[in-house]
This record gives C-alpha cells, sequence and structure tokens, in this order.
C-alpha cells in the first residue's frame, strides 16, 4: 500500500454549525453541504491542498455507513496539523479562530523544540494545531 491520504473526515455532530464555523468564521472555501438526497450522504467537501481534501460528516452517518456503535468523542485521539510561514502568522490564524468561536485550548506559546504553536477545538472538539516550525519550509 503507498501511504497516499487524499481525505480526512471528521465526524460532526451540527452539518451547519460546522460549515458556517469552517466557511464562514475560517474562510474555508467550499460549496457548501453535497448529497443531502440520500439519508446518510449529506457531507460538506473542503480543498485543503492539491490533491487532499477536509470532508465534514455527521457522526451518525460515519456509524451507520461503518456498521460501528459511535461513542463518546474525545478531542484527543488525533489533531489536525496546520503550518505556517511564521509566529505572527501563528497568532493571526489563531485570531482568526477566536472570532471564528473556536475555543483555545492552549495559546500561541514557544514550544520546547524551537517552534511557535497554539491549539484551538472546532465546535465539535476537532483540535487544531496552528503551527511555525523554523526547520520546515512551506
Amino acid at each position: 500500500m503507498k501511504p497516499r491520504i487524499t481525505v480526512l473526515t471528521i465526524g460532526v455532530d451540527d452539518l451547519e454549525a460546522s460549515l458556517r464555523f469552517y466557511r464562514d468564521g475560517l474562510g474555508f472555501a467550499t460549496e457548501g453541504i453535497v448529497g443531502k438526497e440520500f439519508e446518510y450522504g449529506a457531507v460538506v467537501f473542503i480543498d485543503l491542498q492539491a490533491g487532499l481534501r477536509l470532508a465534514l460528516w455527521p457522526r451518525k452517518s460515519i456509524a451507520h455507513d461503518t456498521g460501528l456503535v459511535a461513542g463518546p468523542a474525545s478531542p484527543i485521539e488525533m489533531t489536525l496539523g496546520h503550518n505556517v510561514s511564521s509566529k505572527a502568522e501563528v497568532d493571526a490564524v489563531m485570531a482568526k479562530a477566536t472570532s471564528a468561536d473556536a475555543t483555545i485550548v492552549k495559546p500561541a506559546h514557544d514550544t520546547f523544540w524551537g517552534g511557535y504553536s497554539g491549539y484551538f477545538q472546532d465546535p465539535d472538539g476537532h483540535l487544531w494545531e496552528v503551527v511555525w516550525n523554523p526547520q520546515w519550509s512551506e
């Protein structure tokens, strides 16, 4: 198997609220909710970069599609990393998240490894790390 991810799907409880957060709050481009004609098909796709999309899909639809029982969500199961090119850009993204009513979990700060990062949560508790790593270039 070639390691190739094309879609990151996160489960949400309120698709409309998540759409507003990502589209209106963070400014992510999307066509909005598609697949409403299917009982478990309503989903939002957001192009992140070439070949990679973020999908917002109701948790109940994921449970139905997989046959698994939805359990309690835990925000520490994974994080979504948003790497930027400077400390100032980390601060700007964190400010944008704050204005979109994200929950700031950890304000931007200098890290032990020499970078600069902060964490916020979306309306469903998914953790986003906004990070500047001086070892990586964009």
